[in-house]
């Protein structure tokens, strides 16, 4: 006679995706069809929830700046002892989890707590945002390097973290996440590490989904232009010679535009 078997929890480390809904791969999509549990993000399409069963607990765990509903610890421990409970757990996270989005730390904690994980690659908000702005990061003769920095210091609410700045003159486009609060202060800080104030610069907001904004500015202009413009957070600083392509390349607005004309009678 054999011996009954205990079903093993797994936990499935998921990036949603940049914003839209559709966005998510299909092996994503496949994880978060079968989950029992889904610890979710703020910066995500809350369409993907109703991909779960029904009989799918859901758990908020987001985080905002200044706006923490747990902190990253417990969002980990919370894992473990989710999977630990022989669950199929699924953390449904923005953009990709490994970049900027601390998935790395939440794959340790099941590491070093024995249990099994996957981590399912997501679109970065950084990719999406270059695409429905019309925004390539590399083009030839324009752009042949990229760096994606965080604008994040030690606290939320503090200084900007500038550690990087000296990337600017390294790299082709820099693409700028987590600084919408302290866009003077990276505009004033690119400009003194060498930049000039005419380097073309966008700002996306609330990239991929139906209310995205894109503005268009250099250094010197920006802060004031987006401020103006009162665009919504999230935001992503894309700073180089590519933005220019967005005037011509912005597919998305040109069919938003399409989508909300009045129809001809």
């Amino acid at each position: 006679m054999k011996r009954a078997t205990h079903r093993a929890g797994k936990v499935f480390i998921v990036g949603a995706g940049p914003g839209a809904d559709d966005l998510i791969t299909l092996r994503g999509l496949h994880a978060l069809q079968q989950a029992e549990v889904v610890l979710y993000d703020a910066l995500m399409s809350k369409k993907l929830l109703d991909q779960a069963p029904s009989s799918a607990e859901r758990i908020y765990v987001g985080k905002r700046c200044g706006l923490h509903s747990m902190k990253q610890d417990d969002i980990s421990r919370l894992i473990v002892a989710k999977t630990q409970e022989c669950k199929t757990v699924v953390r449904l996270k923005g953009g990709d989890p490994l970049i900027f989005g601390r998935g790395g730390e939440e794959a340790l904690a099941c590491a070093e707590a024995g249990v099994d994980f996957e981590i399912v690659p997501g679109v970065s908000a950084a990719l999406g945002a270059a695409s429905c702005a019309g925004i390539p990061l590399t083009h030839r003769g324009i752009s042949s390097s990229v760096a994606f920095v965080t604008a994040h210091g030690a606290h939320c609410g503090e200084s900007p973290d500038l550690s990087w700045i000296n990337l600017a003159k390294a790299v082709d486009t820099l693409v700028i996440f987590m600084g919408s609060t302290w866009m003077e202060k990276i505009a004033a800080a690119l400009i003194e590490s060498g930049l000039p104030g005419t380097k073309p610069v966008a700002v996306v907001s609330n990239a991929t989904a139906e209310d995205q904004a894109v503005v268009t500015g250099t250094l010197d202009t920006i802060a004031g232009q987006v401020a103006k413009a009162g665009l919504a957070t999230p935001m992503l600083i894309v700073v180089g010679e590519v933005t220019r392509l967005s005037e011509t390349l912005n597919w998305f607005k040109r069919h938003e535009e399409a989508r909300c004309s009045p129809a001809l009678p």
